[in-house]
């Protein structure tokens, strides 16, 4: 909903990290308090000073392979491995204004939402007008919901329409100033009846929005083992296998998986065998022949 384009994305959870500093001891005992959005401190060790890339090729940023890990086991439910590998990478999964930015969205805390937006530093403006929108978007709703008539009116017409975004959906959104929010819930399903609800949705919008390196995109980690297996599947030339691939090792098809011994002879047709076809369940094997004839065998 809102930006430039209306595509809904698939759907995600919701995952911050809170970010704290302190100047401790080397063999002080830390204690972690986990945020209930997902994440907790990171305070720099001295994992900080190893080297920038990881890898036997050296092409893989270390910043970028750890926060992508801890988005994973943040996605996954480890909470608590998610948070100590930020502390003991020195590596947060989001920055301070990052992190304040989600609990804004998630508090339904609009007003302060678009400030921080705006100090997020983002050099393309098309993108901080299509997050604003977004933003003052799911304001609008809010304020339908909660019978603010007018209020809803005033951020339409002086914090929406100057913005200069998508147009088609300002004109679907005026309408539901006159609908019951019964309607417009139906009219626009992607809010929800919860606002909690729509907000977690909002999220998820923000993040395909705003740039992969200030929020790290939904299941990245696993998207990119993905490609990794089927390129090596379609790379596999003597593909055969039916079995799952595995992630401990890379995937190939040897020649002892291709039949190479004559197993049986059949002998009925009385010319040249034009045509083969298993059937589906591979038990019948259909034959045609310039004889003319056509046989099924069991």
């Amino acid at each position: 909903m809102g930006g430039f384009e209306d595509d809904e994305p698939p759907s995600k959870r919701a995952r911050a990290s809170s970010v704290e500093s302190a100047n401790l001891p080397e063999n002080f005992c830390y204690s972690k308090s986990i945020n209930p959005l997902g994440g907790t401190m990171a305070r720099p060790l001295a994992s900080q000073g190893k080297e920038v890339m990881v890898g036997s090729k050296g092409v893989i940023k270390r910043d970028e392979f750890v926060r992508i890990i801890t988005k994973a086991l943040y996605t996954l439910g480890y909470e608590k491995s998610g948070a100590v590998l930020e502390e003991e990478s020195g590596i947060t999964l989001h920055s301070p204004s990052v992190n304040l930015f989600r609990k804004q969205v998630l508090d339904g805390n609009w007003d302060n939402a678009v400030a921080t937006l705006n100090k997020l530093g983002l050099l393309d403006e098309n993108i901080v007008k299509s997050a604003a929108f977004l933003l003052l978007e799911q304001k609008f709703f809010d304020l339908l919901r909660n019978d603010n008539l007018m209020g809803a009116i005033k951020t339409l017409q002086n914090e929406i329409s100057p913005l200069g975004v998508n147009r088609k959906r300002v004109h679907e959104m005026s309408s539901c100033i006159i609908s019951s929010p019964q309607n417009f819930l139906l009219a626009f399903p992607k809010l929800g009846t919860e606002a909690s609800d729509s907000r977690l949705k909002l999220l998820e919008e923000l993040q395909k929005v705003l740039p992969p390196a200030v929020m790290v995109p939904e299941r990245r980690l696993e998207n990119i083992v993905e490609q990794a297996l089927t390129v090596q599947r379609e790379a596999c030339y003597l593909h055969n296998s039916i079995d799952g691939l595995s992630l401990y090792v890379d995937h190939h098809c040897g020649r002892d998986q291709i039949p190479s011994r004559t197993l049986q002879v059949l002998c009925a047709h009385g010319d040249e065998v034009w045509f083969l076809q298993f059937s589906n369940n591979g038990k019948y094997l259909a034959s045609s022949s310039n004889d003319k004839s056509a046989i099924i065998w069991k």
